[in-house]
């Protein structure tokens, strides 16, 4: 890893700060990238990417791709030693997202009563709720819900598991999430003991194994991932659906929701609806 830990932060217009991250979505080099992007000053038009690379040869990159889009401002910030995570877990508030509530230990004196509790803990897997691609498929889940249920859903890229343990809470006899990442494998497991919700999580690469294909097909399939596996995964999402079974898509930017969507299209996918939050876009396709 870089010694010492370091963040890249990079401001500047909305159009600048999405064309960078799509670049650093295309760049080889910076493939597995933790990054966000969001909007920091709306009157000003002041969008913030942060970027935490692990290694030197990561932080070249990054710097590399940021520096050719001369109306970002580019900065590196040292991290101290500290337990990031934590301290930045304990001073996010609860989302809501239609009927779901999100929420860590630090709030659970918060939980309304009419509506689906989620106490979700990070640890170090991805997705607690408040980044606007989990948020969007929490939403298109909910609005998905008020026309039918679902028997059978899988979750690719599963992080911690707050999307399958969504569909173990509101009634999937099977909500089966898997990840490349073992640790957040253990986490997610953890998170459906908290929330005493039958989902369960595996450890898989890509749709093809035997522990995903022994449960479907599915009648829904959730993707929170990034676009490139998305575009790669589209085949593969379509056959371990049931027809007329639903796909929903999330961890792409708005700048990258044509060439997923046209992926998905050209193999028979019907785009339902399409939601918008910050720079971040989820989709719901239906197979037919």
């Amino acid at each position: 890893m870089t010694e010492p830990a370091v963040q890249i932060v990079a401001r500047g217009p909305r159009a600048e700060a999405e064309a960078a991250a799509a670049a650093l979505d295309a760049e080889p080099a910076t493939e597995a990238l933790t990054y966000s992007i969001l909007e920091e000053d709306e009157a000003h038009d002041v969008w913030r990417i942060d970027a935490f690379p692990t290694e030197a040869s990561e932080q070249t990159a990054i710097t590399a791709v940021l520096a050719r889009f001369k109306g970002l401002r580019v900065a590196v910030e040292t991290l101290a030693d500290a337990d990031w995570l934590a301290m930045s877990l304990s001073g996010l508030p609860p989302v809501r997202a239609g009927r779901f509530f999100v929420y860590g230990a630090h709030d659970r004196g918060l939980a309304p009563a009419n509506t689906v509790n989620l106490r979700i803990e990070a640890g170090a897997a991805f997705g607690t709720g408040h980044h606007g691609t989990t948020v969007g498929c929490l939403v298109a889940y909910d609005r998905l819900l008020k026309r039918r249920g679902f028997g059978r859903v899988l979750d690719v890229g599963c992080g911690t598991g707050v999307l399958a343990i969504a569909a173990a809470r509101t009634g999937s006899a099977v909500a089966l999430g898997t990840d490349i990442d073992r640790p957040s494998v253990r986490i997610a497991n953890e998170n459906a003991a908290l929330n005493a919700a039958r989902a369960r999580f595996v450890h898989a690469i890509g749709l093809d194994a035997a522990v995903v294909r022994d449960d479907g097909p599915y009648d829904l399939v959730f993707a929170n991932i990034l676009a490139p596996p998305l575009v790669a995964l589209a085949q593969d999402i379509k056959g371990a659906l049931k027809p007329g079974g639903f796909a929903i898509l999330s961890g792409l930017l708005r700048t990258q929701e044509r060439r997923v969507l046209a992926a998905y299209v050209s193999r028979g996918f019907r785009l339902e609806r399409r939601l918008h939050r910050d720079a971040w876009a989820t989709l719901t396709l239906r197979r037919p």
